[in-house]
């Protein structure tokens, strides 16, 4: 049991360093990342739940509408909305980084609680596979999310809710467009490949962006 929590832990651990190690300018408290790291793992119950609510149901009367669009949007929606509530007005989130590494945080949270799920039910041999998919993925949707939602929080008011639709509406695309290619029969390989690069790309352009504006701004500071 040990190996197993430390094998699904472990991928979640290094990718919240990596992205946590890059924000050279700030260090952000350690005890608000933790608290959105267990509301994303504590959200993983109740989605899981009405997944398997509405499986059971027979609600969706196509794999694509439940394992595609539903889990896409529900997910992502979900994340944002914790996000939105618990962490957007927080005392805490005080520079545009910081919305990388709230929405890294939840989307690991989840992520995790999920990974953890899914070893108990098949095993250690799918541990590398899920570190480099599932795991990832969940990581960048975050980062994306979280960038968004620091640029509606640092940018004017008239068109911050543009970048707060973005932060909701862009994670649940690619979401979907991820989950749509593991539906593919033969082929989904050859098609995720580019796709989790690209995914890499986009994040870590975003990721950057919001490293330099967290720069700009401690420099307008420093000139007051």
């Amino acid at each position: 049991m040990f190996v197993l929590l430390s094998v699904s832990i472990a991928p979640a651990l290094a990718l919240f360093s990596f992205f946590y190690l890059r924000n050279q300018m700030a260090t952000e408290p350690r005890t608000t990342l933790l608290h959105t790291f267990i509301y994303g793992a504590i959200l993983t119950f109740p989605i899981l739940f009405l997944q398997f609510v509405l499986m059971e149901e027979h609600i969706f009367s196509h794999v694509i509408l439940q394992d595609v669009l539903f889990s896409g949007v529900v997910e992502e929606f979900f994340k944002w909305f914790i996000l939105f509530v618990a962490i957007y007005n927080h005392i805490e989130f005080d520079d545009p980084y910081d919305g990388v590494l709230y929405g890294v945080s939840i989307s690991l949270g989840f992520a995790t609680v999920e990974n953890i799920l899914y070893l108990l039910s098949y095993g250690l041999d799918t541990a590398f596979m899920r570190a480099l998919m599932p795991v990832s993925s969940h990581a960048l949707f975050g980062v994306v999310m979280g960038y968004y939602l620091g640029r509606a929080k640092f940018t004017e008011k008239k068109i911050s809710i543009r970048y707060l639709v973005v932060a909701l509406t862009l994670p649940m695309l690619l979401h979907i467009v991820y989950n749509f290619i593991l539906t593919i029969e033969g082929m989904w390989a050859y098609i995720m490949l580019p796709f989790m690069l690209f995914l890499w790309w986009f994040a870590l352009r975003k990721v950057k962006t919001a490293h330099k504006q967290l720069v700009q701004m401690l420099v307008a500071q420093q000139k007051f």
